[in-house]
């Protein structure tokens, strides 16, 4: 049976979109299952991804960033210990457990885990059709009832053509988009933190100069790419730009971290609305617009290194924001504004760049017909239940699930790794108990 079959005549339980993390633990919970059980329980799943190949945050896979979060809070280990998908297998297979474990550490070098997340999407590849750009997502009504989804992506090899895949559910985990302050008009002087580490390697390689560069952003991108960049362009004097008046630390203390445990979603999830929006309010620091202290201190000490040294690079623009950027042939005039006397300082820099953060993609266009089904709250938020499913017009029985987007229903996990093993499994668990409750053979031939 090819997980990916076209066409109206093949109906799949379960089409994800978007292959990041979240659908990547989908996929190791789904072909876990499909391994121990006869092929009437199995669950026919297939990921429709529209980059080449696997990938996750590669413009910021600088070489010495670590993880923010505990390898143990990998693809599986939460869900299933057991499983032979975690971060220790992927070590082992590798030859590097011993080593790994002689670090000491909990964290692991970033680029290690994306490998550990490239490890395990090869395992599982034959569930996913890369280079698949879903452009539609359409109910298919029978007898009034919206019974099924037809998924359209553009064809890789020709991107006129388009496939249609049917399924019984979606699964939407398109991850996070840049987010850009009004007006911005990105160019090859003007990007976005997520491209660092490709455009860094163009400037470097073409030998262009670079004499002054200007971050804005107060987390921890925005301070690992002035460190990058300050290490990179050893003669360019770095700006950070900034409204805070130093850089907030993270907190990742014991008990503030335990709102990324599996049981704060239940109680986020129950609480009031105005509850939620304190717990939301009072942990923002565990993740949003905050450093950890390790780098905080290295910037601090290389700030005061050169000011003994009488050359100061590394230049910190604090309660300060960017009021205006003006292009021209040879670089920008970044104007910056000093918020408590309203002084303004025109920095003549050659790149700018937005470590501005991410927000999640809006998914009524994305959702095309059935967007119009999806029930929505009073201030126009989609209604979620527990297990991750969108709330939808009484006469529609085809699911809509998401990974990712549900902050205001599931709390401040809902876009981070510290769950994605536990939510994958309870989003396979409410696929079978639907399959059990409307009794679906493994493959249905809708002819």
């Amino acid at each position: 049976m090819n997980p990916l079959q076209s066409g109206p005549d093949f109906i799949h339980d379960v089409l994800g979109i978007g292959f990041g993390p979240s659908n990547l633990a989908l996929a190791i919970a789904v072909q876990e299952h499909n391994a121990h059980v006869p092929d009437s329980e199995r669950i026919s799943a297939g990921f429709l991804e529209k980059q080449p190949r696997f990938g996750w945050h590669r413009g910021m896979l600088i070489d010495d960033a670590t993880m923010q979060v505990s390898f143990l809070k990998d693809l599986v280990t939460m869900r299933d210990p057991t499983s032979d998908f975690s971060f220790l297998s992927y070590l082992s297979d590798c030859g590097r457990l011993v080593d790994f474990l002689n670090q000491k550490t909990l964290f692991p070098l970033r680029i290690e885990f994306h490998d550990y997340f490239e490890w395990a999407a090869a395992r599982v590849g034959a569930l996913v059709a890369y280079g698949s750009e879903v452009v539609s997502v359409e109910p298919v009504t029978v007898e009034g009832e919206v019974r099924w989804l037809d998924i359209a992506t553009r064809d890789p090899a020709d991107p006129e053509r388009l496939i249609v895949r049917r399924a019984r559910n979606v699964v939407v985990a398109t991850g996070m988009e840049p987010h850009l302050p009004p007006e911005t008009v990105l160019s090859d002087r003007i990007w976005h933190n997520s491209e660092l580490i490709p455009r860094v390697a163009q400037l470097t390689g073409e030998h262009t100069p670079v004499r002054r560069a200007v971050v804005l952003g107060a987390g921890q991108s925005a301070a690992e790419a002035v460190d990058y960049l300050h290490r990179n362009f050893p003669d360019a004097e770095v700006c950070s730009v900034f409204a805070k008046y130093g850089y907030t630390p993270a907190d990742d203390s014991p008990m503030a971290n335990r709102i990324f445990d599996p049981e704060a979603v239940d109680i986020y999830y129950n609480a009031p609305r105005g509850v939620k929006q304190s717990l939301f309010d009072y942990h923002r620091s565990t993740n949003y617009s905050v450093v950890d202290m390790e780098l905080i201190e290295s910037l601090s000490r290389t700030m005061y290194q050169e000011k003994v040294q009488g050359r100061e690079r590394l230049r910190m623009l604090n309660v300060s924001r960017i009021r205006e950027v003006e292009a021209h042939d040879d670089g920008l005039d970044v104007t910056v504004e000093y918020l408590p006397t309203g002084e303004r300082e025109v920095l003549a820099a050659d790149i700018l760049i937005h470590a501005t953060g991410y927000r999640p993609q809006e998914l009524g266009e994305r959702l095309g017909g059935i967007g119009k089904l999806c029930l929505r709250d009073e201030e126009d938020a989609l209604l979620v239940d527990r297990n991750h499913r969108v709330v939808t017009a009484p006469n529609v029985t085809a699911g809509v699930y998401l990974q990712g987007g549900t902050e205001h229903t599931h709390g401040i996990t809902s876009t981070l790794l510290s769950n994605t093993a536990v939510r994958a499994g309870e989003i396979r668990d409410a696929l079978l108990t639907e399959r059990r409750t409307r009794s679906f053979p493994a493959s249905v031939d809708a002819r």
